[in-house]
Formats: structure tokens, sequence, C-alpha cells
């Protein structure tokens, strides 16, 4: 089934590069492993359902490469590319919202793919809760796209980056509860939103069944 769901999501491509991944994920020494990295990151720059599974099939390929010749060419590749890209958030949030929003969607899939010896990347977690605090600023708090993406991040790997760095995390949600109760101009989905993270963290990253009941039936309302 995990094979069909890669070559599902790959469909998207024209078929020299459906080739190129397919055969990255079964013997990546035999293909252009920069150019895999460029290619992934780029589709998922520009779509939302792809870089919410690519870091499945980087996980793929990161273990293929490792299990064939012990190499990290792909990794390393990727790395420097999320750098790049990471670098110019800003000028992506001022021309896209949608590919900012992709942006954190990819990186954060990344971050909760990708490990060393089963735990997370250290030189993601800076920049993953860079990201997020971004989305928790008042203008991007405005924007109900971006507080979607913080709040589905956080019910993601929340609880996994707490773990790493408790103190970004408490100065996040300060920034999160100022926005709640402070801001003014909120909609009310954001509102809702915010107040479900809320809650999600306080429960110890879970929401009880009453409250899942009320904001989900608030939220598909």
């Amino acid at each position: 089934m995990e094979n069909s769901t890669e070559d599902y999501r790959i469909q998207s491509f024209d078929l020299d590069t459906q080739m190129l991944l397919k055969t990255a994920l079964k013997d990546p020494n035999s293909v252009n492993l920069d150019k895999v990295s460029n290619i992934i990151v780029d589709q998922s720059l520009k779509d939302q359902v792809f870089s919410k599974e690519a870091g499945r099939i980087c996980y793929t390929i990161v273990q293929a490469e490792a299990k064939q010749s012990n190499g990290n060419v792909f990794r390393r590749n990727l790395l420097n590319r999320l750098q790049q890209e990471f670098k110019d958030r800003e000028e992506t949030r001022g021309r896209s919202l949608q590919e900012w929003v992709c942006f954190v969607t990819f990186i954060c899939n990344i971050y909760d793919y990708l490990k060393v010896n089963n735990m997370p990347m250290v030189a993601l977690v800076h920049p993953v809760y860079d990201c997020l605090v971004r989305l928790a600023q008042p203008d991007a708090l405005m924007n109900e796209e971006e507080v979607d993406c913080l709040v589905l991040q956080l019910h993601r790997i929340g609880e996994q980056l707490e773990k790493v760095n408790s103190q970004r995390m408490d100065e996040l949600f300060f920034l999160l509860r100022d926005g709640f109760l402070l801001q003014e101009g909120l909609s009310s989905m954001a509102r809702l939103l915010l107040l479900e993270i809320l809650e999600f963290r306080a429960g110890g990253w879970l929401l009880s069944s009453t409250a899942h009941k009320y904001y989900y039936s608030e939220i598909i309302d």
C-alpha cells in the first residue's frame, strides 16, 4: 500500500520526472540526487497536498541511500535547499501566501519524517520554530490560511518540538494566547482555531472527546 501511495503522489509530474523519482526511491545512487531534491522542494512549494506528503518520499530515499551505500547525499542536498528557502522566507511570504504556507508545511513534514538515530534533526529545530513564530505574529493571525497552517503543524509536531525545546514552545504559546485575548479584528474561525490549539496543548497535546466534538462541529458548521 505504501508504494501505491507514493506512486499516486508522483502522478502529478511528467513521465520523465516520475521515472526519475521512482528510480530514486529504489536505486538512489543511480540518479542525480541534487536534481531529485530540487524537484521535490519545487513541487512542495507549489502543491499543498504534495507538501504534506513529501516527507514520506524523502524518508524513503534517505533510507534507500543509507542502505545502498551508507551515503547521505540526498539529505545534505535537501537540507541545503531548505536552508536557502528558509533564508528567503519573508520574500516568499510577501510574494505568495500559498507558497509560504506550503514551505512551512513542507519543512514541518521533513522534521516529522527525517530522523537521525530516531531523534529529530537538530539543524531543523530552530528554523521550524522560527516559521511557527512567524505564523503567530499579529499580521499572520489576520490570515485564516496562516492560522490554519500553524494549528495543523502544532497538531502534527508540537509535542515532538516541545520535548526538544520547551522554552521556545512556551514563547510561541505566549504569542498565541496574547493574540487570542488581545488582538482585535481576528475572524471567528481564527479565534476558534487558536482557542482549540491552546486547549490542545494545555491538555498534554490531547483534546478531550467533549472538546473535540465542540471544536470540530463548530468548524464543520
